[in-house]
């Protein structure tokens, strides 16, 4: 039986600091998705695979980031949503793991 479920984390993030924020969550390896917004828009939105390290994340990730840096380049702030899987156990522990409808 699968004991996980889905959070959602989001944070505000400088333009210039956003492609440093995005290659953190590729290597933390536990965000599903990511959800780059600004004013409420959906400007930028990719899944990201649990479970590739390394080069292999680099190789596969190096588009996403090229589009991240562009963007970056254009606006000032941003709001980044962050869709991770959680354990229960973790789930429990951890206020931020609230869905968006809690």
């Amino acid at each position: 039986m699968d004991s996980s479920r889905i959070s959602f984390e989001e944070i505000k993030v400088k333009g210039s600091q956003l492609v440093e924020k995005v290659k953190e969550l590729i290597h933390e390896g536990s965000a599903r998705r990511v959800t780059i917004r600004k004013d409420g828009r959906v400007l930028l939105e990719f899944p990201l695979t649990v479970g590739v390290g390394g080069a292999t994340a680099a190789i596969m990730f190096t588009p996403v980031l090229a589009a991240v840096g562009a963007l970056a380049a254009l606006v000032s702030d941003v709001d980044v949503e962050i869709e991770r899987q959680v354990d229960d156990e973790t789930a429990e522990d951890d206020p931020a793991s609230e869905g968006p409808d809690a």
